[in-house]
C-alpha cells in the first residue's frame, strides 16, 4: 500500500450539518470551478491502480472518502460535475485538494475506506453512527481453571471469545446462565489465590469452588468443555450428556447429585428457551434487514451463533439523503465489519451493492470464507421478515421520538430566548469528596440524544484551585475547555461549539462560568444554572438561572422539565463515574511506584514476599535481599530509597 497528496489534519468527530448543506447555484459557480480544479491537478499524477482518495476541504477537513477499482477513471467522473446528483456537486464545490492512498486489490480498498470512514467521520459519506462497542463473552485460556467472563474491546487475552452480543444486559443474562448450567468460575485471579473457603457463589450452586480445591483440575475441565461445546452450538449433545448424568445419579440412589444435574438442565432449557427467534441450524450467522421511510433509514441486525440468537440492534445510519439502499447496506456492512469478526453467513433482505466484492473483502479480513446470502424462501426468509418488521417498528419509534424531541427542543429555545432550537446541548457537573480525586465532567447532547464519544472529563490538577472549592473548579473546567475550543476553531465551523450550556449548579456556579467567558471576550453562549429548589431532593422544584438575573421553574408535568431532568442527571452520574475510576486508582498507587527502576515485576515480588508496602519500607537491607525475584543491587536500591 502506497500513498501520495497533501495529508489534512483529522476531521472532527462531527461536522456541523450547516456546513453539508451548501447549495450550488448564483455565485456558488467559481466554488465548483475551483474544486473542479483541485481534482484535475490531482488527476495529473493520478494512477490506474486500485486505491482511495479522500476530498478535502479549505482546511484539509475529510469532506469524503472513496474507493475505486482504478483511480484515475472514477476520479474523472468528479469532474463531469452536470452528470453528478447535487450532493456530490456540493461536495466538489467545498474540494480544494485530495489525498490517494493506493492498494494491492479493490478489496483491500473497500476495507481501507471503511477503515478511513470511521476515523475521519465525513459529512458526504453514509456513516454508522454508533459509540456502542460490542460485548463478547470470554473464556480465558491462561490459567489452569479458565475463568468466563464479560469483555469489551481489543481481544489481546489469551482464550476464545464468543459474540458479538447485542447489548451488555445479554451477556449478563447468558453469563449467569452459563453460571448455573457448567459452575464455572468468574472471579479474578487475585481473588481465586487467596480463597480459604468458598465464597458466595458457590453456596447458591453457581461455581465448583475450584479455588478450595471442591472439584478436581480435570473435572473442572470437562465443565469447560461442555461450555465450549455449548457456546458452540453443540447444545444438544450437552443435554442429552447431562440427561444421561442425571439417570445414572438417580440410579445409584445419589439423589443430592441427582437434583444438581437437573437444575442445571433447568438453566440449560431456559438459556434455549429464551431465544427470540428459532435459528436452530444456521450455525454462525448475522442478518440485516433495512426500512427507509420518511428520509430516514433503519437497519436492523440479529446476531445468530451456534444456533442460538445472542440479540440484536437497531442502527441509523447518517447522511443517506440521495443514497440507493443498496449502496447503504455496504457501507453499512463494510464500517460494521471493520471492528467486528464477520460470521460465515451473511443473510440480507437486498442485494448489496457489489455484492461479490463485499464478500471478498470480508473473507480476506476474516481470513475464511464469508457468503453473502438474500434468501428467498424458507425458514430464513422467516428470519429475514422478522428482521424486516423489527427494522419498521424501530424506525417508526425513532421517528417519532425525533417528532417529539423536536418538540421540546423548539419549546426549550422558546423558554431560554434561544435562536432556534439547540443542535449541542453541553452540560457540566463537578465531582469530589472533600477535595480528593476532583474532576470536572463535560456531556453532549442533541436531536439524536447523547453524543458519548464527545464527553470529557477535566482533571482539576490547577495549583491555584482549591481543593473542594467548586466555584475554582468550575472556573477551571470552562477556561480549559474553551481556551481549546478557541485555539482550534475560532471560526465556530466545525460544529463543536455549544448552542446551550447547562451548569449543575445554582447562580454562584453560573456567575463563575460566566466570568470566565467573558475574560475570554466570549459573549454570545447562552448558558442556564439548573438547581434543587428550596425543598432539596425533591425532584420537579429545579430552579432555572438564567444570565439575565432571571430565575425560572416550571410545571411538574412539563416535558422540557423532565428533558432537563436527563441531561442534569446524565451529567451527574458520567461525573460521578468518573470520580469512582479516579479513586480507585489511586487505591492502588503505592510507595513502591516511586522508587526508580522497580517495575511491576519486582513491585509484585516484593508485595508477595512481605505483604504491604508498609512492610517493604520497614525492612532491613537482608530481609530485602533475601525476597526471590529480587536482586542485590534492586534491595540496595529500595533500602537507599526509604532510608537513606
Amino acid at each position: 500500500m502506497s500513498s501520495h497528496g497533501n495529508n489534512g489534519p483529522s476531521a472532527p468527530d462531527r461536522f456541523n450539518e450547516e456546513r453539508a448543506a451548501y447549495t450550488v447555484r448564483g455565485s456558488g459557480a467559481p466554488d465548483i470551478e475551483a474544486g473542479v480544479a483541485a481534482i484535475r491537478a490531482t488527476l495529473a499524477t493520478l494512477p490506474t491502480r486500485p486505491g482511495v482518495y479522500r476530498m478535502l476541504d479549505a482546511r484539509g477537513d475529510v469532506l469524503y472518502v472513496g474507493k475505486a477499482r482504478a483511480l484515475r477513471n472514477r476520479v474523472t467522473n468528479y469532474t463531469q460535475v452536470e452528470r453528478l446528483p447535487a450532493r456530490l456537486q456540493r461536495m466538489v464545490a467545498q474540494t480544494r485538494s485530495m489525498t490517494i492512498v493506493t492498494t494491492q486489490s479493490e478489496a483491500e480498498a473497500l476495507l481501507l475506506e471503511a477503515q478511513f470512514i470511521k476515523r475521519f467521520r465525513p459529512p458526504y459519506n453514509v456513516l454508522l453512527r454508533d459509540d456502542k462497542s460490542f460485548p463478547f463473552i470470554l473464556l480465558r485460556e491462561d490459567h489452569a481453571f479458565p475463568r468466563i467472563q464479560k469483555h469489551r474491546g481489543a481481544q489481546k487475552i489469551q482464550g476464545r471469545y464468543y459474540g458479538p452480543f447485542a447489548s451488555a444486559g445479554s451477556v449478563t443474562r447468558t453469563i449467569n446462565a452459563l453460571q448455573k448450567l457448567f459452575l464455572l468460575r468468574s472471579c479474578t485471579d487475585s481473588f481465586f489465590a487467596n480463597r480459604s473457603r468458598p465464597c458466595l457463589l458457590y453456596q447458591i450452586k453457581r461455581c465448583s469452588a475450584p479455588c478450595v480445591g471442591r472439584i478436581g483440575e480435570d473435572a473442572y475441565a470437562e465443565l469447560v468443555g461442555d461450555a465450549q461445546d455449548f457456546l458452540g452450538g453443540k447444545s444438544t449433545k450437552v443435554q442429552a450428556k447431562l440427561g444421561a448424568q442425571m439417570q445414572a445419579a438417580a440410579e445409584a440412589m445419589d439423589f443430592e447429585m441427582a437434583a444438581v444435574y437437573r437444575d442445571r438442565l433447568k438453566a440449560l432449557t431456559f438459556i434455549q428457551g429464551s431465544q427470540a427467534i428459532n435459528a436452530e441450524g444456521l450455525g454462525d450467522a448475522d442478518i440485516f434487514a433495512l426500512a427507509g421511510k420518511g428520509g430516514g433509514m433503519c437497519i436492523q441486525a440479529f446476531f445468530i451463533r451456534g444456533g442460538q440468537n445472542w440479540g440484536h440492534r437497531s442502527f441509523f445510519p447518517v447522511h443517506t439523503h440521495d443514497v440507493s439502499e443498496d449502496e447503504v447496506l455496504t457501507q453499512f456492512m463494510a464500517q460494521f465489519y471493520e471492528e467486528v469478526p464477520p460470521a460465515r453467513l451473511v443473510l440480507a433482505d437486498r442485494e448489496p451493492a457489489e455484492s461479490a466484492l463485499l464478500a471478498q473483502a470480508l473473507s480476506e479480513q476474516a481470513g475464511r470464507k464469508v457468503r453473502i446470502e438474500v434468501p428467498q424462501r424458507g425458514e430464513r426468509m422467516k428470519l429475514i421478515r422478522q428482521a424486516q418488521r423489527n427494522a419498521i417498528e424501530a424506525l417508526e419509534r425513532r421517528q417519532a421520538e425525533s417528532t417529539a424531541q423536536g418538540q421540546i427542543l423548539t419549546e426549550m429555545a422558546d423558554l431560554f430566548g434561544l435562536d432556534g432550537p439547540p443542535d449541542r446541548i453541553e452540560i457540566y457537573d463537578n465531582s469530589h469528596i472533600q477535595g480528593t480525586n476532583a474532576l470536572g465532567a463535560m456531556v453532549v447532547a442533541g436531536p439524536e440524544g447523547f453524543r458519548k464519544s464527545a464527553y470529557r472529563k477535566f482533571n482539576i490538577k490547577r495549583a491555584e484551585t482549591i481543593a473542594g472549592d467548586d466555584f475554582g473548579m468550575m472556573r477551571e473546567v470552562f477556561e480549559r475547555r474553551f481556551a481549546r475550543a478557541e485555539s482550534e476553531d475560532p471560526e465556530r465551523e466545525s460544529g463543536e461549539w455549544p448552542d446551550l450550556v447547562l451548569v449543575d449548579g445554582g447562580r454562584g456556579q453560573l456567575n463563575a462560568a460566566r466570568a470566565v467567558l467573558e475574560t475570554m471576550g466570549i459573549e454570545d453562549v447562552c448558558m442556564i444554572g439548573i438547581a434543587k429548589g428550596p425543598h432539596h431532593g425533591r425532584e420537579g422544584r429545579e430552579v432555572f438561572h438564567l444570565m439575565d438575573g432571571r430565575e425560572i421553574t416550571l410545571p411538574l408535568n412539563h416535558p422540557v422539565l423532565f428533558y432537563l431532568q436527563r441531561l442534569r442527571d446524565e451529567a451527574h452520574r458520567f461525573a460521578i463515574g468518573a470520580h469512582r475510576q479516579k479513586r480507585a486508582k489511586a487505591l492502588t498507587v503505592s510507595s513502591l511506584d516511586e522508587v526508580p527502576g522497580i517495575g511491576p515485576a519486582r513491585k509484585k515480588a516484593l508485595l508477595m514476599h512481605f505483604g504491604t508496602a508498609k512492610a517493604v519500607r520497614n525492612a532491613s537491607l537482608d530481609d530485602l535481599q533475601r525476597a526471590p525475584g529480587v536482586s542485590s543491587a534492586v534491595a540496595q536500591t529500595v533500602y537507599d530509597y526509604f532510608h537513606g
